[in-house]
């Protein structure tokens, strides 16, 4: 079955931190990434732009409304996801609780 596996942070969290800092977190993504995928329920996987870069789209009425930015004011922003084919839920939840996130995830079926 599929799960999407959405994660959500606190934008800009990492700018504050140093370069090394930056590193070895981006380290331990690109093992999570790798373990996941060398265990053959990496379907798809992205991160995201700053929300400064998003744009709402709502239709009301027929008529179609544009809003720069996210669509909710938050603390925490959805920053990227994990789309992950795996045997059941907690499965699912296994590989969720090993993304290295300062923030939340948030497993969904798709």
């Amino acid at each position: 079955m599929k799960y999407m596996l959405i994660i959500a942070e606190e934008e800009g969290l990492r700018a504050q931190w140093s370069e090394d800092q930056q590193q070895t977190d981006m380290q331990k993504w690109f093992s999570y990434t790798n373990d996941l995928r060398e265990s053959g329920a990496l379907v798809h996987g992205e991160a995201l732009h700053e929300t400064s870069t998003a744009t709402t789209v709502r239709v009301a009425n027929g008529d179609t409304l544009t809003t720069d930015g996210p669509f909710a004011e938050t603390k925490e922003v959805i920053n990227g996801f994990y789309l992950v084919d795996v045997d059941d839920l907690d499965a699912a939840i296994a590989w969720a609780a090993k993304i290295p996130t300062l923030g939340a995830v948030e497993v969904r079926p798709v």
